[in-house]
């Protein structure tokens, strides 16, 4: 894990050395020896990782390393912000040792590093750490080039679909049986079985959705809290309003358990209570849940078999099994990257490591991920050696040992971008997007020549998700759009983290959090974080997931040395120009910020700037915003034009501009945009500029709600040659020539007279295509011969008037699977078609 910040410092150190001319001599060859010592304590730290599990002696040296590495980086940008405010810059130099100025006193602050690294070099000859000059993990990274797009996932669901079929099948005639009193169904059994995923299947089931008008989730896990738990699911039925969330401060215990009552005993419901550990949590709960002979529903999981028969006298209660040895053969192969390459040899020792798993479904996937990565029979062998080498013939220690050696497996980047998903809550889906941009700011991921750290960031999480390390929660347009990782493995990564001091949750139960990790996260009570004194630390990240309060910014000056800022919280919190001085952020994503101070222009370093309001209200933008030349992902709805956009020439992703805000750039510069998603498209204004991005490779355009007024001309889309991505959402007089790089195509609300698969279908690498809501108004729709060459996915929903679909012989010979609903007139699909895999 250290050899990851190491490398950062070294790359940091030289990067200093070469821009900062001016440094006096001395000064200069004490950084250069800092940074060539920081170089060859790193060729140690693969053997020292390796020992530091069984020895505290070793982790506290590799936490001593990171600690000078980070403190390293942290001195130096911050001379160079402060050095880079001064008038004369050699005038700053010259006195930045001087006692009683405001200028670091960098001098000192080396020295300081120079005598930990003497000492640290003793310990390390004291332990026994050796030097090793190995590539380790290299093979690993240049795998995760290669696994971009993602249409072969099997669904990770798996634990379902292999041997509970009937399972399904049974639970949901318990919750749809026209029973109207209030029934609990409590799922029981080991954890890894699949317990939370079966609840989900259920949970987001076509036929539960429809049956049950209110329905909410939450997960309890060894340490809940009951006012938060209360909390959560009355904001998941009313949302999360200021109004809310100013009641739900108010309240008492008692006061939210009649609020809830009252909340749902006019409602049919269904409450899905994840991870209960005690009875005493359901028994909090359940006072709340009325019983308005209604038929609504409640759904437990827990490993603890007294908790689920305890339930409900009159429940339905099902003991999850283990899966058969067959069906553990079989879930094996499926998750196998590549089975053919599975010599007899090779099957026969896999079939032995399977039958170790126990029919437990996340250990089999696990091993799965494990040796699809491993090539040949000397390296299956290996695996097996070492993952039964510890385990008695007769215990399995709670599959620990499989998902230990598959986290051990990974390569020192891709351990850090795994253990990076522990900071979130327990069962928290996780967006793509949002954790790709994290590590990105974290300084986990280095480009290798041409590439954009985007794609080297998404092979990284692509290769987590074929290992079974992560699961695919949502995926859309060939891509993971959503994630989220089993529990087992969650406690996997705050373990190793807390070991290697990577990150700390706080704990508001005993009101302590580790002064020693550079990384906090904080769940609930923010208040109570903040009352600590952390003036003394180097915080690099701080992650607020408490939506409850606001006054974080009141402590704005222990954050000046972060990198990231997250914050999740109430709507209406107010950010002062004090954030200006917060010149190491390199990610700042904002929940419930309507307005930002100009001093939002000095966050020189930002790469990511996300702000989110639920209620769908603007957020203002300072002109000086135009000021953050390293911005690459502005994900921002803001209401003011910022004309001088155009300046943000790294800017890869925009994301919540508006077409009035659009119509006065010039976006000729802005010449790495991949990404741009514009809203509330005015037929008066021109769209023609947009053909100016020349590696614009997604468009989604969103007309104005509520307003039929069509889109302005899209024959412009044309000159967009490397556009693969394109989702039109308004009115479309005509269709546009397109562009033969359209791989994915959705229209909405198009109002289309004209059948428009004459046209789309001739587009040679068109693989998915989604019709919907009124994107097209005729009766009919014709597939002529040889047309939808390439076309893999379709989906048509909300078509009113579509009667008759005509599809000849030769067209859309590669269709995998099919998706229609809400198109009430169509008499019925191709025969050719009623082969092909129907999807909800």
């Amino acid at each position: 894990m250290a050899d990851a910040f190491v490398s950062f410092a070294v790359q940091k150190l030289g990067d200093f050395l070469i821009h900062e001319v001016s440094l006096r001599t001395s000064l200069r060859d004490e950084i250069r020896w800092l940074r060539n010592e920081l170089l060859f304590m790193q060729s140690f730290l693969i053997d020292a990782e390796q020992k530091q599990s069984g020895d505290q002696r070793i982790q506290q040296w590799v936490f001593e390393i990171n600690s000078i590495a980070n403190d390293s980086v942290a001195i130096l940008e911050t001379y160079s912000f402060e050095a880079g405010k001064g008038d004369s810059r050699l005038k700053v130099c010259a006195c930045i040792c001087m006692k009683g100025k405001k200028f670091y006193n960098v001098a000192k602050e080396i020295q300081s590093l120079k005598q930990q690294i003497i000492d640290i070099s003793r310990k390390r000859e004291t332990y026994g750490i050796t030097n090793i000059n190995s590539n380790a993990g290299e093979g690993t990274s240049n795998q995760v080039r290669t696994l971009r797009r993602t249409t072969s996932y099997v669904d990770d669901q798996d634990y379902i679909f292999v041997g509970f079929q009937d399972v399904v099948q049974t639970l949901l005639a318990q919750l749809l049986k026209p029973e109207p009193r209030r029934k609990v169904v409590s799922i029981y059994g080991k954890g890894g079985l699949g317990k939370t995923n079966l609840a989900r299947k259920l949970y987001t089931s076509p036929i539960i959705a429809s049956s049950f008008p209110t329905r909410a989730w939450i997960c309890v896990s060894q340490d809940y809290n009951t006012m938060d738990l209360l909390k959560t699911i009355i904001k998941s039925i009313q949302g999360c309003t200021n109004e809310t969330l100013n009641l739900l401060e108010r309240m008492t215990e008692g006061d939210l358990e009649i609020y809830l009552r009252d909340l749902l005993k006019e409602r049919k419901y269904l409450v899905v209570v994840d991870d209960v550990w005690q009875n005493e949590a359901w028994e909090s709960l359940k006072r709340a849940f009325p019983d308005s002979k209604n038929g609504s529903r409640v759904i437990i999981t827990t490993r603890k078999e007294d908790v689920a028969e305890r339930a409900d006298d009159r429940g339905f209660v099902h003991k999850l099994r283990f899966l058969s040895q067959e069906e553990s053969w079989d879930l094996f192969r499926r998750k196998l990257l590549d089975v053919r390459a599975m010599v007899p040899e090779m099957e026969n020792l896999a079939k032995e490591m399977v039958e170790n798993c126990r029919g437990l479904p996340l250990a089999i996937v696990v091993l799965s991920g494990l040796l699809s990565h491993k090539k040949g029979l000397k390296e299956w062998q290996k695996v097996k050696d070492c993952l039964w080498k510890d385990i008695e013939e007769d215990s399995f220690h709670e599959i620990s040992s499989i998902l230990s050696l598959s986290y051990n497996d990974l390569s020192t980047a891709l351990k850090k971008c795994f253990l990076y998903f522990g900071i979130f809550p327990e069962d928290q889906v996780v967006e793509a997007d949002n954790i790709i941009r994290l590590w990105m700011a974290e300084g986990f991921i280095v480009p290798r020549g041409e590439e954009r750290m985007e794609d080297v960031a998404e092979g990284f999480l692509n290769e987590l998700i074929r290992r079974s390390l992560v699961q695919v929660a949502q995926t859309f347009w060939e891509r993971v759009t959503e994630c989220r990782v089993h529990d087992l493995l969650r406690d996997l990564a705050i373990q190793n983290a807390l070991e290697v001091k990577f990150f700390d949750i706080y704990d508001p139960r005993k009101h302590s959090i580790s002064s020693s990790c550079i990384r906090h996260a904080i769940h609930s009570q923010g208040e109570r974080y903040l009352s600590f004194d952390l003036s003394n630390l180097k915080l690099r990240s701080i992650m607020f997931f408490n939506r409850d309060f606001c006054n974080v910014f009141q402590h704005i000056d222990v954050f000046r040395h972060l990198y990231v800022l997250y914050l999740d919280i109430k709507e209406g919190g107010v950010i002062p120009d004090a954030i200006g001085s917060l010149y190491h952020l390199k990610l700042l994503s904002l929940r419930g910020i309507d307005n930002l101070p100009s001093s939002i222009g000095n966050l020189k370093n930002l790469q990511t700037f996300v702000v989110v309001n639920e209620d769908g209200s603007f957020c203002q933008l300072p002109p000086n915003t135009a000021n953050l030349i390293n911005l690459r992902h502005l994900v921002a709805p803001y209401s003011e034009p910022l004309v001088r956009i155009n300046k943000l020439t790294s800017l890869q992703v925009v994301d919540g501009i508006a077409c009035d805000q659009w119509k006065d750039v010039d976006p000729v510069d802005l010449v790495n945009l991949r990404e741009l998603s514009m809203h509330y498209i005015n037929k008066s204004y021109s769209l023609k500029n947009i053909s100016s991005l020349k590696n614009l490779s997604t468009l989604r355009l969103s007309g104005e709600y509520g307003n039929s007024s069509p889109f302005p001309s899209l024959e412009f889309v044309n000159c967009c040659e490397k556009l693969q991505k394109l989702w039109l959402d308004g009115g479309v007089e005509k269709l546009p020539v397109f562009p033969n790089s359209i791989t994915m195509m959705v229209l909405i609300d198009s109002k289309l007279m004209e059948d428009p698969m004459p046209i789309l279908g001739m587009l040679p690498n068109l693989r998915n295509l989604e019709l919907l809501v009124g994107a097209y108004e005729g009766k009919e729709i014709m597939c002529s011969d040889n047309s939808f060459s390439q076309l893999e996915f379709l989906r048509l929903y909300d078509l009113e008037n579509l009667e008759t679909w005509h599809l000849a012989t030769s067209a859309m010979p590669l269709i995998k699977s099919l998706a229609i609903s809400r198109c009430p007139k169509l008499k019925e699909i191709p025969e050719r078609m009623k082969d092909v895999k129907c999807i909800s």
